[in-house]
């Protein structure tokens, strides 16, 4: 394969990989509560980061890069919006199908597209935009908003504000990525996601430290099922992070719409949840718009 489509298959394992973490994660919602189960994501994943990086530091030969204050800057941006977009994410589906809410989260390409163009200067072409627009179009045909008793408001809002943080943490680790001077594609990748989940990792415990130390304590206990949703975590921002690496933070989110139709056998095999001819109106959107941005850049 051309090295220049390898974010393709990098963007689906990561896809693949986060679906079975949010399932992992939701139900340890149950058990230790929204903070609790955000904070897992972060604490058990970061020594697998450790691990991924000194793997490719072993592999490659290469020497781990000195990170300035640029790097700082978009990761710190990238670290703190992904820990609100996880809580909010987490705290959505609570609510609302979990097929439904990942939808509410994937209306972030749009955002990734503007904010990219405006702060990385990332190009998105005609077609490109085309694809995301309709693959976006998709996702609000089968969130439904506008159906049912007004309590539905209060999901969708959650999971499209979920959507907006995501957005802004993928142009953050982007950046930090594209601001190292040294290294190859993987070697940044990896050094950008262990700094990334060290400082959310310090971040956050320290935050449950002083505000809900039962939400910590749970983490803790329920460890088991921690540590997979950790690794998960971990192996599926790994993979994120090589899609960054590789090209603009827009293609890699809209590809990663796949994770809407993931997510939706996931809700019909593990919560019993069923699928309305609007979601799969919406389905079929979402498949068009990746299908289009892929034969764009065959």
């Amino acid at each position: 394969m051309d090295t220049s489509l390898l974010w393709i298959p990098a963007t689906l394992a990561a896809a693949a990989a986060q679906t079975a973490r949010n399932a992992t994660q939701r139900r340890l919602t149950e058990t230790i509560g929204t903070a609790g189960a955000t904070q897992v994501r972060f604490l058990y994943g970061f020594p697998f980061a450790l691990v991924f990086l000194s793997i490719a530091l072993t592999l490659s030969g290469e020497r781990l890069p000195r990170p300035d204050g640029g790097f700082f800057a978009f990761v710190v941006a990238g670290a703190v919006a992904q820990i609100l977009a996880t809580a909010l994410m987490l705290a959505a589906m609570r609510e609302r199908s979990f097929a439904v809410v990942t939808a509410y989260v994937k209306t972030e390409p749009v955002q990734t597209a503007l904010v990219g163009l405006l702060i990385l200067s990332d190009p998105v072409t005609p077609g490109g935009l085309a694809a995301i627009l309709v693959a976006t179009a998709g996702v609000i045909v089968m969130s439904g908003v506008g159906r049912g008793a007004g309590a539905s408001w209060r999901p969708a809002l959650l999971g499209l504000a979920a959507g907006a943080f995501f957005a802004l943490s993928a142009i953050g680790f982007r950046g930090a990525i594209l601001a190292l001077d040294s290294g190859g594609t993987l070697i940044r990748a990896s050094t950008t996601l262990a700094w990334g989940l060290g400082l959310q990792t310090l971040i956050l415990t320290a935050w449950l430290l002083a505000l809900d130390r039962p939400a910590l304590t749970g983490s803790l206990r329920a460890w088991r099922p921690s540590i997979a949703a950790g690794f998960l975590g971990a192996l599926a921002s790994q993979f994120w992070f090589l899609g960054f690496a590789l090209t603009t933070a827009a293609n890699v989110r809209t590809l990663a719409l796949v994770e809407v139709l993931m997510a939706q056998a996931v809700s019909r095999r593990l919560f019993a949840q069923g699928t309305s001819g609007r979601e799969w109106l919406g389905l079929v959107l979402v498949t068009g718009g990746v299908g289009a941005l892929l034969w764009f850049h065959a």
